[in-house]
């Protein structure tokens, strides 16, 4: 894929030659910026299911990815990090506080998850997500060559694709929503809720997790802008564009049909594999458990700490097992990790209070000299040690009340090479449309989420590999790249019928691309 070179603020136009040909926008940088104690700064590489999705990609495109640096109020020029070519956008505090905190984690992350916390309305963070999405979209106009592919991600961002519509029609944009989208009876309750349809209607393709996504989406725009959807199409009528000089006509848009379906996401399957069969991996794997007394059972959680990832439940259900003495803590140990996860929201610091004074007491009443109930870390940790934890793990336990994907359930299907281990996975998670080998639970119900868990630790070593394998073979297909190559593949097919400028195909060029990854 060509890249150009280009200046960290020109002005990029349909008629100008610079620019990249492939540019993924999201909300954080696929790195850190981070300060030491002596006051000097590095670039690190950044934790997170979205960008172990496009890391790959990004590679083998030579594309732009642009997005924020993650700490306010600092400027930082374009520059190159493993590979990925960086675009930095700068947000002031007050900016943090209400587009971020605010509107994007307080408003739409509790409403798109059914409500599960109670979601804020309030004008002034709505206005900040506005101006913010608008300074993504003009960043990334920027940077795009005439005909680029533009890869918009996530909730964060859902204005950007009309915006970059407005500015730039010889763009083909996609976007993908990588947490649910809700019913309308939900989404009805956002005040802004037509405004957020129409931008994102801007992209040619619009991605989903689950097929129920995707239907819930075409029906708020069915009720609320009254376009004709046959599924999975939606059929949006040309619009007026303002005219960008006092002097000039305004031009219109032609009719358009955009695309909106499922595209499961998926990780970087091999890669968790190939780090699970080297042997310091598994040699740490036994250092797991031998630090833990060696019990028979370990019983592994690994999450964001976030109140849509049911992790209280989960340890409601483990301790009424010890209460009940269907589990001893001398066979059984549960390791939680539950990285940090904004930590500014009132919701989220009240969440970790809860987790941890739970955690406390079920130790308190169980733990022994030798054996702890839970072993907590309320930490992240590097991707080598998260598959040792993995291969340490007999029993995976995922109990999302609600979830995009959850690509920790994959991740751990991945490592399992040797065939052992059980999940148990939330049927309100994304991945348990594809995992269906998996023990599927409903989270909220704890006497069932108990059961399942016996069942885990029962079950024979044969049923295991039977289920690991069936499993194991899905996810290792349905990798990333097929992902990115699906969703390529149906922006091509939008434009198809479209004339490509100066005899280039950047989506074309981008497909082989990933092709070739798979391949080798």
């Amino acid at each position: 894929m060509a890249q150009r070179a280009h200046g960290a603020n020109e002005n990029m136009t349909p008629e100008n030659s610079g620019g990249y040909d492939f540019v993924v926008v999201s909300n954080r940088l696929p790195v850190d910026h981070v300060i030491a104690d002596d006051g000097s700064s590095t670039w690190q590489h950044s934790p997170g299911g979205l960008v172990t999705a496009l890391e790959p990609v990004m590679r083998a495109a030579d594309g732009a990815w642009v997005g924020w640096a993650g700490q306010p109020d600092l400027e930082f020029k374009p520059f190159v990090s493993d590979g990925i070519h960086i675009v930095p956008v700068t947000l002031s505090s007050d900016e943090v506080e209400n587009y971020y905190e605010g509107f994007s984690n307080d408003t739409l992350w509790p409403l798109y998850h059914d409500v599960i916390a109670p979601p804020s309305y309030h004008r002034e963070w709505w206005e900040s997500y506005v101006l913010v999405n608008q300074r993504f979209a003009d960043a990334a106009a920027a940077v795009s060559a005439a005909g680029a592919v533009v890869w918009v991600q996530d909730y964060q961002l859902q204005l950007v694709p009309k915006m970059l519509r407005t500015a730039r029609p010889d763009l083909t944009i996609g976007f993908f929503n990588h947490i649910p989208f809700p019913p309308y009876g939900i989404y009805s309750q956002l005040p802004w809720r037509t405004q957020i349809v129409e931008g994102l209607l801007g992209a040619d393709v619009i991605g989903f997790q689950r097929v129920a996504d995707a239907s819930n989406f075409s029906r708020a725009v069915r009720r609320l802008v009254g376009y004709v959807t046959k599924n999975p199409y939606i059929e949006v009528p040309g619009t007026e564009v303002p005219a960008s000089e006092p002097n000039d006509q305004g031009q219109r848009q032609p009719p358009r049909r955009v695309l909106a379906k499922a595209f499961p996401i998926s990780i970087d399957s091999s890669s968790f594999e190939e780090l699970a069969r080297r042997p310091e991996i598994q040699a740490r794997a036994k250092e797991i458990r031998d630090g833990l007394g060696n019990p028979k059972t370990i019983m592994l959680g690994v999450d964001r700490l976030d109140y849509t990832k049911g992790i209280g439940h989960r340890l409601k259900a483990y301790g009424e097992l010890l209460a009940e003495g269907r589990l001893d803590v001398e066979d059984v140990t549960l390791v939680q990790v539950a990285s940090p996860s904004r930590e500014r929201v009132q919701a989220y610091m009240q969440l970790r209070d809860e987790i941890e004074l739970t955690v406390g007491r079920i130790n308190g009443d169980f733990a022994t000299m030798s054996h702890t109930a839970i072993s907590y870390h309320h930490h992240g940790y590097p991707r080598e040690e998260m598959v040792a934890l993995y291969l340490a793990a007999d029993v995976m336990l995922v109990t999302a009340l609600r979830d995009g994907m959850n690509l920790v359930a994959k991740e751990y299907v991945a490592s399992r090479f040797d065939g052992n281990g059980v999940l148990v996975l939330s049927e309100f998670a994304g991945a348990s449309d594809e995992l269906r080998r998996s023990l599927r639970i409903n989270p909220h119900d704890i006497d069932g989420v108990k059961d399942a868990m016996i069942q885990a630790i029962e079950m024979p070593q044969l049923e295991q590999q039977r289920r690991m394998r069936a499993m194991r073979k899905l996810v290792l297909r349905n990798d990333v790249n097929q992902w990115s190559a699906d969703f390529l593949s149906a922006l091509r097919g939008s434009k198809n019928g479209d004339s490509v400028k100066d005899s280039e195909d950047p989506l074309g060029e981008l497909e082989w691309t990933i092709e070739r990854i798979r391949r080798h």
